[in-house]
């Protein structure tokens, strides 16, 4: 699989750097001490950040700033991490949803780094993050049809999957997956992209069994 950047995306977005790192990992249900480690990392960030502070921090200013050089509203279409980082502020904590999936929100709470999550066995040949189109069809995890249009995409050689807003149902992580690829959205260059990688490689590799099969920057 080649992961790349379209040019239109990287003319506004000059700053723009991927991490991606798959894994052969377990999907499990049953993960007490992580969801200790989450709700620890949650009160901390919870007692040091305000919510009209959330947008001022460095990746997420950086990705407000890109959505709106591609002509996407970034306080209608949230990056994750911002729309994470305002449920813990808010008190309202993560959904937990499985051991992989949890592992991905608290790396992201973490750095303020946009992070999608697929099931890898799921994408079809070569992935490009480009710019969607006006009515393309796209099914979001828990929102439905969502407008993609001027919005960061990943398309493989069938459709368009993934978005530093939500991802798409065809590669969401189910019970059976095995193969999980993160694709980290750092639209403030790579500096913090190593130890984000790192954190999460860590976090699966205790928490989902896992292995690295990749692990890299563009």
């Amino acid at each position: 699989m080649k992961i790349s950047i379209a040019p239109t995306v990287l003319e506004k977005c000059p700053q723009l750097k991927l991490g991606i790192l798959s894994l052969s990992v377990e999907v499990r249900n049953d993960y007490s001490d992580l969801l200790e480690k989450i709700k620890d990392e949650s009160i901390l960030i919870a007692s040091k950040l305000a919510v009209e502070d959330i947008s001022k921090q460095a990746a997420i200013t950086a990705g407000r700033k890109a959505y709106k050089a591609l002509g996407k509203d970034p306080a209608r279409y949230r990056l994750s991490a911002e729309a994470l980082l305002r449920r813990v502020v808010n008190g309202k904590g993560l959904y937990h949803i499985n051991n992989v999936v949890d592992a991905l929100n608290l790396v992201s709470i973490k750095t303020g780094i946009s992070i999608g999550g697929y099931d890898q066995n799921n994408i079809i040949g070569d992935v490009l993050l480009d710019v969607g189109r006006a009515k393309e069809p796209y099914e979001a995890i828990g929102r439905g049809g969502l407008n993609m249009e001027f919005m960061p995409l990943l398309r493989d050689e069938f459709s368009a999957f993934g978005s530093p807003t939500s991802d798409s149902t065809r590669t969401m992580v189910t019970p059976e997956m095995n193969t999980f690829l993160m694709v980290f959205f750092s639209f403030a260059g790579a500096d913090e992209l190593d130890t984000a990688l790192s954190y999460a490689e860590e976090l699966l590799s205790t928490y989902a069994d896992g292995k690295t099969l990749l692990k890299t920057t563009i």
